[in-house]
């Protein structure tokens, strides 16, 4: 298809340059652009996503605070209010902390009050979070509510067991709802969605509740289905296939997007002040072994962070299933039913879509329900869990690791009869060392998908469009990183570095991914090397092949020694081909060539297929010329200008255009006034069947005076009315002061530099 972009990587390789301390980043060609804006290099940042938010839960980890909240009851149940701090005594992994923080939740007064329950509370699930207006507003409509969750998983749920779940959320509403309770219901099908938003209006909760219906996800697969682990025994239904499949590999896709659906819930309840009770009503959730550890540890580390304590209830209710299973279950191969397998093997399912739960449920300070005749008999139960509650939080110490290992918590009160309950523990917060090797990939992957810039580290990236054919055009890029902002590591006398480039090109029209890359590269260097390097900065160059069209790149670097992360964006237009005319290329500045030949001091490891080229239109006899991302020089530099002329076959006489009679010259303007001029110069290589002629001009920069200068790029065709131009920009330092020399004005014309 003529128009559709045709899609090459090449490889990339990272070289070290000469620069300034500040970064610049230069436009595209056009007639006449403004000059090139400097980017700052910004003293410290944070990241975006990494961190939890402030204030956002009671059990919460940021860089040195957790809450909890406590429980306090006498015997009876009843909440004992009026303690103070001093009676509280918490343990972090049997370390005593001292409480910086302490609060009282007073649940009752609201339940015996009375009246306030006619004030309406409608407050939405998805809160903007702290910090924010609507997070004061829902604060104060909250204060000393319950909140609780009436989570529906309908991809789990038979058709019985959703009857039952039904029935069980309208019990609720109309006769088990106390004037204390908010309550929001969310159900899970495809996607999530909030069918009611944290309210008290017992009208809207009725009404959202009997919107449940049995939808096709829940027959997605069987939830008590788990392929036998090692030293296990597993029984298969007779189906009178040739064989039966096994289901694993299907029921870990499963069993993870259940578990993302709860990750995703209780991020998004993250936003609600306050501790939040999630009622999920289920039809089991079965583990496959490792494959879903991850997922469920992630949904348990979001639930704690966001103060939810999920109370699971199985919706499948009492069961006495008789031996082979009932009229749903074909029967058993084999001498299975009479030797009992068959009924172990129910059990074992039975029992395996249970311990997710369970686990869930636990490790977040809630409770899981099996085997209820009535499923509404656990909703009172959840309401006394959730009564009047402390709130008590104290700093993590500068010695705890941040390892994102699992530190448990205890907690005593010294008050006679006391019954308390609490979290036992938390995952300690995780540094980007300790992330696993998923983990850092899905950081990667967020950060190219993200709409939101991330400028830890300081990155600036340029562009190129060079002609290959009618239909296609290379693209290099060229991204340059402070070296001083990198966190190099020492090992054995030497420093290392390691990081992660990500690029991702996208059609503007459809949004479709045109081209994707992930390269790792490390960077090893003496300690002679390093002295050398630490004071510039680092390059990382490649390229894509684009069809003409409207894209918009998003590159990424990573650096792996601190996790720290930069990205930029930029608009691409690749224009069409033009016949009969004069075209140019981009035109690339650079104070470097460097041969075309690997380093031992950089090794780069790529991802994923790509196409490579013959040879980069960047490479000339066997070296190849680095872009200046900045376009900053200094005057002990050379200049090399490098750029191509792409002719017709045919001038206006018909005749063949010869390219080796084409001519190009610079000319230099600064503040407004033409200060320098190259002579035109004849092309340094021809191409004629690809009718391309490439020139490189090399400046010394010794003569010309600091400042910005616009340079306009000039290509004809003599004996024809083919012409073409351009123009770029470039900045040059002024020299440091000599003692005793006058500095010459900025706005005088400097000398004719010499061209070759």
């Amino acid at each position: 298809m003529k128009n559709m972009p045709s899609i090459f990587l090449l490889p990339f390789f990272l070289a070290v340059l000469l620069a300034g301390s500040a970064l610049a980043q230069s436009p595209q060609q056009s007639s006449s652009p403004p000059p090139p804006s400097v980017v700052p290099m910004p003293a410290s940042t944070t990241a975006p996503t990494q961190s939890p938010k402030p204030g956002q839960s009671p059990l919460r980890v940021s860089s040195d605070l957790v809450r909890i909240d406590v429980e306090v009851t006498d015997k009876s149940g009843k909440p004992i209010k009026g303690l103070r701090a001093e009676q509280f005594t918490v343990t972090d992994d049997g370390k005593p902390q001292a409480i910086s923080s302490f609060s009282y939740a007073d649940i009752e007064s609201i339940e015996t009050a009375g009246a306030q329950d006619a004030k309406p509370i409608v407050v939405p699930v998805d809160n903007e979070g702290p910090n924010t207006p609507s997070a004061a507003a829902a604060s104060d409509q909250l204060r000393d509510r319950r909140l609780l969750v009436l989570f529906f998983d309908l991809t789990s749920m038979q058709p019985d067991d959703l009857i039952r779940a039904h029935d069980a959320g309208q019990k609720f509403v109309k006769q088990q709802m106390k004037s204390a309770d908010v309550v929001a219901i969310v159900a899970f099908s495809t996607k999530l969605t909030v069918l009611a938003n944290f309210t008290n209006d017992r009208a809207v909760l009725e009404k959202a509740i009997s919107r449940l219906t049995e939808t096709s996800s829940s027959d997605l697969s069987n939830p008590l289905y788990a392929a036998a682990a090692n030293g296990e025994y597993d029984v298969q239904e007779y189906t009178g296939a040739a064989f039966t499949p096994d289901e694993t590999e299907f029921n870990v896709f499963n069993t993870d997007q259940k578990l993302a659906a709860v990750e995703g819930l209780a991020n998004v309840l993250g936003g609600i002040p306050g501790r939040k009770a999630l009622v999920e009503f289920t039809g089991g959730i079965t583990q496959t072994g490792e494959e879903n550890r991850t997922q469920l540890r992630a949904a348990t580390d979001a639930a704690n962070r966001a103060d939810v304590s999920i109370y699971s209830i199985d919706s499948r209710g009492l069961l006495a299933a008789p031996p082979g299973g009932d009229t749903t279950t074909n029967a058993a191969t084999g001498t299975s039913m009479f030797t009992g397998a068959s009924v172990f093997h129910q059990t074992d399912q039975r029992e395996d879509s249970r311990d997710t739960l369970a686990t869930l449920s636990t490790d977040t300070g809630g409770k899981a329900f099996f085997d209820l005749g009535d499923l509404s008999e656990a909703l009172p139960k959840i309401q006394q869990d959730n009564g009047g509650y402390y709130l008590v939080g104290y700093d993590l110490g500068a010695d705890v690791k941040r390892d994102g290992r699992w530190r448990t918590i205890h907690v005593k009160v010294n008050a006679p009869g006391a019954h308390i309950r609490y979290r036992d523990g938390y995952y300690a917060p995780r540094d980007f060392q300790h992330l696993e090797k998923e983990d850092r990939a899905q950081q990667l992957a967020d950060a190219v998908n993200s709409d939101n810039p991330v400028v830890e580290l300081p990155v600036a990236v340029e562009t190129g469009m060079f002609r290959l054919s009618d239909q296609q055009t290379y693209v290099p890029i060229a991204a340059k990183i402070s070296a001083s902002a990198l966190d190099w590591a020492e090992k054995h006398g030497n420093r290392q570095a390691e990081f992660d480039f990500a690029v991702q090109v996208r059609d503007v029209a459809s949004g479709r991914t045109v081209a994707e890359l992930h390269d790792t590269t490390q960077v090893k260097l003496d300690a002679e090397r390093f002295q050398e390097i630490n004071k510039k900065n680092l390059l990382y160059q490649g390229g894509v092949v684009l069809s003409p069209g409207n894209y918009k790149l998003k590159f990424v670097a990573r650096e792996n020694e601190s996790g720290k992360i930069g990205t930029f964006e930029r608009n691409l237009s690749v224009p069409a081909s033009q016949p009969g005319k004069i075209v140019l290329s981009s035109v690339i500045l650079s104070s470097q060539l460097v041969p075309v030949q690997k380093s031992t001091e950089v090794q780069t490891k790529g991802q994923g297929l790509r196409t490579k080229l013959a040879s980069s239109p960047l490479e000339m006899n066997g070296e190849t010329i680095i872009p200046s991302v900045t376009r900053l020089f200094t005057q002990n530099q050379t200049l090399y200008v490098f750029f191509q002329a792409y002719y017709p076959e045919k001038g206006e006489n018909k005749e063949p255009v010869d390219g080796n009679t084409l001519r190009a010259g610079l000319i230099f303007f600064r503040n407004g006034l033409q200060v320098n001029a190259t002579p035109m110069l004849a092309p340094s290589d021809v191409d004629p069947k690809k009718y391309v002629a490439s020139f490189r001009i090399s400046l010394p920069l010794t003569k010309l005076q600091g400042g910005r200068y616009s340079i306009q790029t000039i290509v004809i065709a003599p004996g024809t009315q083919h012409s073409a131009f351009s123009r770029t920009y470039l900045a040059l330092q002024y020299p440091p002061p000599q003692p005793g020399v006058q500095a010459t004005p900025a706005d005088s014309p400097g000398p004719k530099p010499p061209s070759q």
